[in-house]
Parts: C-alpha cells; sequence; structure tokens
C-alpha cells in the first residue's frame, strides 16, 4: 500500500479511452484513484469503469473500479484488488491526496481546468491542451500515424469533429438525440439490429439505428438525453462482437502512450 501512495495516480474520467490508461497504469503497478461526474455519459459502457458511479461497482476485461464516498476509502478498495473511483469533478481530493501524477483523461476537446499545480506530473489526452504550459505532456488521440504520440511542445491535432471510419463509415454510425426526453432503450449493447430499426425511444420519439450492424455502444435505459446528445454507435462488423466488451485498440495504444511518458517524467525527475 506504501508504494501505491508514492505512485498514486489521479484520473479524471473513467469513460472508455480513460479506461485504457487506467489499465495500463494499474497493471505497471501505480496507485490510482478515478474521479468523474455524477452522470457520465460514455456510451461504450460495458468498457468504461465510470459505469462505477451509477452501479456502485464496473469490471472491464481485468479491472474492477467500485465508488467511494471519500478518500478514507481508497485503500480499503485496493487492498481488494479494486480501482477507488470518487465522483469529485472539481478535483477537491487533490489536496489531501497530494498524487504524483494527474492524468486528464475527460477527452472534452477543451481544458476543464486542469493545471500543473494539481501534481508533480501532469498528463492529458488529446486536443485542448499546450503540452510545456498548462500541462507536462500531451498524448495524441486521432486515429493515425500519430495515435498515442507524446508530445512535449505544443497541442494535439484539433478535433474534427468527424468519428474514426470502421468498414468505410464515419459520422454515419454515430446515432444523437433527436429529442429531449427520457430514453427507453428497445435493444442493448452487443444486438445485431438492422437499418431503419428503432434503437430505443425518447418519450414517444423513435430512434431508428442508422445503419445495419452491432449495437456498439448505447446510453443507459432511463438516462435523461438533450436533443443532440451522443447517444449511440453502431458498427457494421457483426463479426467484431467481442470487441463490444473489451478495451479497444485506440485505448490501449493512448494507454501506453501516457504509461511511456510518465515513466520518462519520471525518470527525468530523478536525474
Amino acid at each position: 500500500m506504501q508504494r501505491k501512495r508514492e505512485t498514486l495516480v489521479v484520473v479524471r474520467g473513467g469513460g472508455d479511452i480513460a479506461t485504457g490508461t487506467i489499465q495500463k497504469l494499474w497493471n505497471s503497478g501505480f496507485g490510482l484513484v478515478i474521479l468523474e461526474t455524477d452522470r457520465p455519459t460514455a456510451i461504450r459502457r460495458k468498457v468504461a469503469l465510470s459505469q462505477a458511479v451509477y452501479e456502485g461497482t464496473a469490471t472491464v476485461e481485468d479491472l474492477t473500479a467500485a465508488r467511494i464516498e471519500s478518500t478514507d476509502e481508497i485503500e480499503k478498495e485496493w487492498e481488494k484488488g479494486r480501482i477507488p473511483l470518487l465522483v469529485d469533478p472539481e478535483c477537491r481530493c487533490l489536496e489531501d491526496l497530494k498524487p504524483l501524477a494527474l492524468v486528464d483523461a475527460i477527452l472534452a476537446k477543451k481544458n476543464l481546468g486542469t493545471h500543473r499545480k494539481m501534481a508533480k506530473y501532469i498528463l492529458a489526452l488529446g486536443p485542448g491542451f499546450t503540452a510545456g504550459a498548462d500541462v507536462d505532456l500531451v498524448i495524441e488521440t486521432m486515429r493515425g500515424h500519430s495515435l498515442g504520440r507524446i508530445i512535449r511542445e505544443g497541442s494535439a491535432m484539433p478535433n474534427t469533429g468527424v468519428p474514426g471510419i470502421i468498414a468505410g463509415y464515419g459520422k454515419e454510425r454515430v446515432v444523437h438525440a433527436p429529442a429531449d426526453g427520457t430514453l427507453h432503450i428497445l435493444h442493448d449493447i452487443g444486438d445485431s439490429v438492422e437499418k431503419g430499426e428503432p434503437l430505443g425511444l425518447i418519450g414517444e420519439v423513435k430512434v431508428p439505428s442508422p445503419l445495419s450492424g452491432l449495437l456498439r455502444g448505447i446510453l443507459p435505459d432511463g438516462f435523461a438525453v438533450t436533443k443532440g446528445l451522443k447517444m449511440a454507435d453502431v458498427d457494421p462488423r457483426l463479426s467484431e462482437y467481442a470487441n463490444c466488451f473489451t478495451i479497444s485498440d485506440k485505448a490501449r495504444c493512448i494507454g501506453g502512450g501516457v504509461l511511456e511518458g510518465l515513466l520518462s517524467l519520471m525518470r527525468e525527475g530523478e536525474a
């Protein structure tokens, strides 16, 4: 437990991309605490540890996160082999925890308050940050040749607003809420769906599938959505069922960049 305290990394965000980073750090022996909002909106919730906010615990592959209510519970969860998750979007716990590092994995495409005084080492994923200014390192999140690259000066590529291409489909496979209201899902993650088939209802408004394939992600039943909110994702590849329940190649690559970047900062700090 002492080593986990000495190597404590706080990760802001527990979505599907953040979970790839959490897996790399946890399996490498770092002590971890996840900070989340009280209403995470990860649509790939079967591979997002942020689900512990709603369910108390969440398991993704070899990881289990458990929601805690105070920092006093951290070591108890570590002893159980579980990663503590605290609802603390303002990062008020940092004064008490004094972590070695903080990783901003919110992927908000903008900085929601992360700065270099939060921990000894600060890393951030994707656009909205400047390495050498508000953070020490930025990790590239854009798919392609530079995915996972460590940026020591400057920023990640700007957000294009276009999802990665899967089997020729990009923005076409993402579903946005057509109305305000409460979502009632008719299909869950892993289900096969046909183009035009209702994925769910928002009130009486049907939410049709944009294409045929596997429902890779959808917000949970009973979630209050606003018009335009990203709420589902359809994968056109019916052969990729297992991918609905495992950490993505993108998340693993980004996680590897975070791990390498943090270890390099630690090595430089000891020099």
